[in-house]
């Protein structure tokens, strides 16, 4: 069964990407726009909220289609929505050859819970964003849904 992204993993993504309605070169030197769009951005380029927030959905697709084709186990909502996130940042390859993945696969969730954080780096530093990022998404991989 193919899981969905929720309301609560997009205000993940949102909250961790921040929104800017003119483009910019992110961290990597590549222009981005919106919530973390980079198809097709140029410079100067100017979009609405409205606009940021569809290119969300449609950007994060790639990475609910990552999570539902690589994880081989059933997850609950937040792990799905940690892992959406987590792949929506770094790549589905990056995903598929991660720590993080092996131990979701054999369901050894605290295990699963401890890898994100190790990918906090850019540049090979540390990024205070990406490692409050990492933190969200694992104390939401954590969360018990009752």
């Amino acid at each position: 069964m193919s899981m969905q992204y929720s309301g609560n993993g997009y205000k993940l993504t949102m909250l961790a990407e921040g929104v800017r309605l003119n483009s910019y070169k992110d961290g990597g030197g590549v222009w981005t726009i919106g919530y973390g769009h980079t198809l097709g951005v140029t410079a100067s380029q100017s979009c609405t909220q409205e606009q940021a927030e569809a290119w969300l959905h449609q950007d994060t697709q790639s990475a609910v289609e990552a999570v539902n084709r690589f994880v081989k186990v059933v997850l609950n909502q937040n792990q799905f929505d940690a892992l959406v996130d987590f792949t929506f940042n770094l790549g589905s390859g990056n995903l598929a050859r991660s720590g993080l993945l092996i131990f979701v696969n054999k369901g050894q969730w605290m295990n699963a819970y401890h890898e994100f954080i190790k990918w906090n780096e850019c540049a090979g530093k540390p990024e205070p964003g990406l490692t409050a990022r990492r933190q969200a998404e694992a104390t939401l991989f954590g969360k018990v849904i009752v």
